[in-house]
């Protein structure tokens, strides 16, 4: 336990100490909240459930990255694979939660008749869903371009699916437009059944993803090296 709370600190004085990225963190969900701030309270409460997720997944893509020059290190230290990724996960989970709370309390000041706790449900679901998302894209796509435009692909689909549609439950954020269905339209308990079930079947997916893909290259163990036999 006490080697996942390392890993964990050290991803968030990895993160934090970049005054940019926080700032970054920060403009992303006001910039969402802000665009449809005009239109149906709906359509801002959603922008800014996608401006959370997409926040957080890009924190945990950057971590997932700029960790890899420092795990092999960390694994002849002791640390085992799991230590790894869980801390880092439980890094970002707090880091997420850190970036939605003020969110959290501008709903509350700004938007009236919401079912606020509808709406603290489904942050946490966003966060819970996008740091393993972030981590897996980083694993699977070590150059931050591509994952940040992955990232970008899946947000963008999100935006522009019909909720209501099959594919759109295939989507990881899906969950979030459901509970704010409930909190913002006042819709029967149904809404948010499915948006928690959903959010808890893509995270435990996710999690064992990262488990299984991270488990994976930490044990290759590219740092050592065979002497040639003379």
């Amino acid at each position: 336990m006490n080697r996942l709370v390392t890993v964990a600190e050290m991803t968030l004085r990895e993160l934090t100490r970049r005054r940019g990225v926080l700032l970054l963190l920060l403009l992303m969900p006001l910039v969402f909240w802000m665009i449809r701030r005009d239109s149906y309270v709906g359509q801002s409460i959603r922008a800014l459930f996608l401006g959370i997720s997409w926040a957080v997944s890009t924190a945990a893509l950057f971590a997932a990255s700029g960790a890899r020059e420092l795990e092999p290190r960390l694994r002849l230290a002791g640390y085992r694979p799991h230590q790894l990724y869980l801390g880092r996960m439980l890094g970002l989970w707090v880091l997420g939660l850190a970036v939605a709370v003020p969110f959290f309390l501008l709903t509350v000041i700004d938007a009236n008749n919401l079912r606020y706790a509808g709406i603290a449900l489904a942050m946490l679901c966003c966060v819970a869903v996008a740091a393993p998302f972030g981590m897996l894209i980083g694993a699977l796509l070590p150059r931050e371009l591509e994952g940040t435009l992955l990232l970008l692909t899946v947000v963008a689909m999100q935006m522009l699916l019909d909720p209501a549609s099959p594919g759109a439950k295939l989507t990881p954020f899906w969950s979030s437009r459901e509970i704010a269905t409930w909190a913002v339209d006042h819709t029967d308990a149904g809404y948010l059944s499915r948006g928690l079930l959903h959010a808890a079947v893509v995270t435990v997916l996710l999690i064992v993803t990262v488990a299984g893909v991270f488990g994976v290259r930490l044990r290759r163990r590219r740092h050592l090296h065979h002497a040639p036999l003379t």
